[in-house]
């Protein structure tokens, strides 16, 4: 089971500062550097990054889930604050964190079942 913290905490490290620089790049930076990433629906890009976030987190350190989502949590909340300054230029939507928050609850579900299957292997 060390492995896979070892794996998951390291992808979660990757995956947090990927989601943070698409998420508070300027808009217009983004399309300049041909970056489109994601779905259409905003809501379901701000619940599937925290979901993949709060999984690799679950693999990562199984047993602080609870101060993973409130990380988690603090930094969706982060995100939509920053987005909302002139520097950054996007909105600030309070409905995204809470997109972010249903991601995280199924994120660590899936977690939960991965971390189920992986005992009944042992």
């Amino acid at each position: 089971m060390e492995s896979y913290s070892a794996a998951g905490r390291i992808a979660f490290v990757v995956t947090l500062i990927v989601v943070l620089v698409l998420a508070l790049l300027p808009v217009p930076r983004l399309e300049e550097f041909g970056i489109d990433v994601g779905f259409h629906y905003d809501k379901l890009n701000h619940a599937s990054a925290f979901a993949v976030l709060t999984f690799l987190g679950s693999l990562g350190w199984p047993e602080r889930k609870a101060r993973l989502i409130i990380f988690l949590a603090l930094i969706g909340a982060a995100i939509e604050i920053l987005q909302g300054t002139t520097l950054i230029e996007r909105d600030l939507d309070v409905f995204d964190w809470v997109a972010d928050c249903v991601g995280m609850a199924f994120g660590l579900a899936v977690a939960m079942c991965a971390n189920w299957i992986l005992r009944r292997g042992d």
